[in-house]
């Protein structure tokens, strides 16, 4: 019997050793989740946005009904096996909730789905002006329209020349234009900006220019609330240039706004590489200083009189008050992600004021992920959206940990030590948002200022207790015509400010670059964030583990060799010194730094003629790299000429690599890749690795299966 039985022996056995682990593991487990209890609510919105995440990350629809079976899989197998216990519910609600985003998204992407420009062409039309803003900087207007044409998409985004733009072009006005009209613009190489997702989600089916003048067939009637909202911020954003001219003026209007078309290209760098740019996107700062002065005023001048502070609620009152007004400026500012998520916050906050609440908590800061989420889940993939609530859940997270408590709290001393106290509060403040912000700005836009924190230490208290009050002051007094000393006193304000952001920006190191960052480095170094920012006990301590992961694989990832965009026209290649060298020395600003930013470069883009390795001429480029000991020629074509094609035959066969941006005969055989406009236009931009073996990554494998994707059924 001992014999027939032992062919069942060990599976019984390990069938039992899994039963007793896991009936060993549940216990500790729940003590974990069971301490942590009050922090569950917090992993709502985590869930949510995994789910809305995996859409954008996976393929294909099969990937995405894998996920959502997959999530609803993982649900039951949780209540299952543990039904009775804290942390197998908890479990079951993240993956639903994670199946809701996914499936949130997915449906919010089915209903944008419209009409779009197939290719580039002329088209005259009529249409209606939807929204206007004003682009000082590039000389130019930008509208949206809503064509009358049914031949159109829906909604087209169209930029007229400043010189040629009437002051008739109010939102709501019916015109008739002509246009040099494009699809949106796909992501030129892997891992730049892809603004036809943007545009999807926006219903933008096309985008251009207008040739020529523009027509006003009928001006803007009796307009709705929304129109006559944009012309409010339109009409204050040029009284506030007018005001204060030049990079001051620009500043000014987008704090009073949210209008930046105004900033230079030149300070907008520098804000960025200061670590200073949150200042620009109207976002919690800002709102707290609208929310809070108003319910300061209107507390202390209710104060004024002696039966109403005896007798009203001031606080209910004047919170009340401010929440009104931050809702104004929220709607004033054109109500973007960032400025919608504030908005949320300010008025639960305000809410547990009048509640004697703790004003300001992470499960404030949950809500309005939650509701943001729910209402535009599209808006996760955003920079804005990342920014802004890893900034928010930061700071809360460090001011709600007991030991920074007790560090910052008020106490009885002196009044250089009250300062020093508060002074450490901003520089660890500083310090936390830029290890939280610097990651997300890495991955989006390849580079990131080191010396933030510091620059913070000034900027934010200049901008929130100086040049705000002086501006809202100032526009107060321009009623009576009396506002020119104040808006004096904010231009030295704001020309301080730009100063300590152009000083920062060239101060030695002072900006780090990456490569395109891989996502899957990117998803953890963000899962290691929110568990040490969520949890309370010391297994958060464990989230280190894929922030240290994630960032070790996205410093060891190579920067690419050679970046192709989508249409042929351009590429960069990295030369023997590590820096980038371009196919068309001509190229404008865009080009040049969308690829120096894609290939983690800081340096200017230097031309690929001028390379010891390269021989030019005026319809052709050869070069040759070494790498890993190996030779890779690689040939360009670079003007619309055609080559004679014996001379063509011999060069592709000669090369290992063959760029061109239109279709190039069938002998054209490299002993490699030919990249023309045949292969480039089911790739996309390509960004090559000269490793052994070679990789390419293309943007059809980034994009994938997604509504926006050429590739896309």
């Amino acid at each position: 019997m001992a014999t027939a039985a032992q062919p069942g022996l060990p599976a019984s056995g390990v069938t039992s050793g899994i039963v007793r682990w896991w009936s060993g593991l549940v216990p500790r487990i729940e003590t974990l989740f069971e301490a942590e209890r009050d922090q569950l609510p917090l992993w709502l919105p985590v869930g949510l946005g995994t789910g809305v995440a995996a859409w954008f990350a996976l393929p294909d629809q099969a990937a995405w009904i894998g996920f959502l079976l997959t999530c609803t899989a993982l649900a039951a197998v949780a209540v299952a096996l543990a039904p009775e216990t804290r942390f197998a519910r908890a479990s079951a609600v993240f993956f639903l909730v994670a199946c809701l985003g996914c499936g949130l998204v997915w449906f919010k992407a089915e209903r944008a789905d419209a009409p779009r420009i197939e290719r580039a062409r002329m088209a005259a039309f009529e249409a209606r002006i939807e929204t206007v803003q004003k682009l000082p900087s590039r000389k130019a207007v930008r509208l949206l329209l809503a064509p009358s044409d049914s031949e159109l998409p829906p909604r087209v985004r169209v930029n007229v020349d400043e010189k040629n733009a009437s002051p008739a072009l109010q939102p709501g006005a019916r015109i008739r234009l002509r246009t040099w009209l494009m699809p949106p613009a796909p992501m030129a190489v892997p891992g730049a900006f892809d603004f036809a997702q943007h545009a999807w989600f926006q219903r933008i089916g096309g985008t251009g220019r207008v040739l020529g003048g523009v027509e006003i067939v009928s001006p803007a009637a009796e307009q709705g609330w929304r129109a006559r909202l944009a012309a409010t911020r339109q009409r204050l954003a040029d009284h506030v240039r007018e005001q204060l001219g030049g990079g001051e003026g620009a500043i000014a209007a987008a704090l009073a706004t949210g209008d930046q078309g105004a900033i230079s290209e030149a300070d907008a760098e520098a804000m960025r590489a200061s670590g200073l740019a949150h200042l620009l996107s109207v976002s919690g700062l800002h709102l707290t200083a609208v929310v809070g002065a108003v319910m300061l005023l209107v507390l202390k001048l209710l104060a004024l009189s002696p039966t109403l502070a005896l007798r009203a609620p001031l606080v209910l009152i004047a919170a009340g008050a401010g929440a009104l007004a931050g809702i104004a400026y929220t709607l004033l500012t054109g109500a973007e992600v960032p400025t919608v998520r504030a908005c949320i916050a300010a008025l639960l906050v305000l809410a547990g004021i009048a509640l004697g609440r703790e004003a300001l908590t992470l499960r404030l800061v949950a809500v309005g992920a939650l509701v943001v989420l729910l209402f535009w889940p599209e808006s996760l993939a955003g920079a804005g959206f990342q920014l802004s609530f890893a900034a928010i859940t930061a700071i809360v997270a460090l001011h709600e940990h007991p030991r920074i408590k007790i560090l910052l709290s008020r106490r009885e001393e002196g009044l250089a030590q009250r300062l020093g106290r508060v002074l450490l509060g901003l520089v660890l403040t500083g310090l936390v948002v830029e290890a939280a912000l610097m990651p997300i700005a890495l991955f989006h836009f390849h580079k990131a200022g080191f010396y933030g924190a510091l620059a913070n230490v000034v900027a934010i208290p200049l901008t929130t207790f100086v040049i705000m009050p002086l501006e809202a002051l100032a526009l107060l007094l321009d009623t009576a015509g009396l506002g020119a000393p104040l808006w004096w006193l904010s231009g030295l304000a704001l020309k301080l400010l730009l100063s300590l952001a152009h000083a920062v920006a060239a101060a030695p190191g002072a900006v780090a670059t990456m490569p395109t960052m891989p996502r899957a480095a990117f998803a953890m170094i963000v899962a290691g964030g929110l568990w040490v920012a969520l949890w309370r006990t010391r297994w958060r301590r464990w989230g280190l583990v894929p922030i240290v992961a994630g960032t070790a694989w996205a410093l060891a990832t190579p920067a690419p060799d050679l970046l192709v965009t989508g249409d042929g026209r351009h590429l960069a290649l990295r030369s023997p010194d590590g820096t980038m060298a371009i196919l068309r020395d001509r190229a404008g600003d865009y080009v040049r730094d969308m690829l120096g930013e894609t290939a983690g470069e800081q340096a200017e883009l230097g031309a690929l003629e001028n390379l010891p390795s390269a021989a030019c001429s005026d319809d052709l480029c050869t070069a040759l790299v070494q790498r890993d000991g190996r030779s890779w020629r690689l040939l360009a074509t670079r003007s619309p000429r055609l080559v004679p094609w014996r001379d063509m035959i011999r060069a592709c066969a000669e090369a290992d690599i063959v760029v061109s941006d239109r279709r190039l005969p069938p002998g054209c055989r490299p002993r490699w890749l030919k990249a023309d406009r045949v292969l480039l236009s089911r790739t996309g931009g390509l960004a090559m690795r000269f490793s052994d073996p070679p990789q390419v990554e293309t943007v059809a494998g980034r994009v994938a299966q997604h509504p926006w994707s050429a590739q896309s059924p």
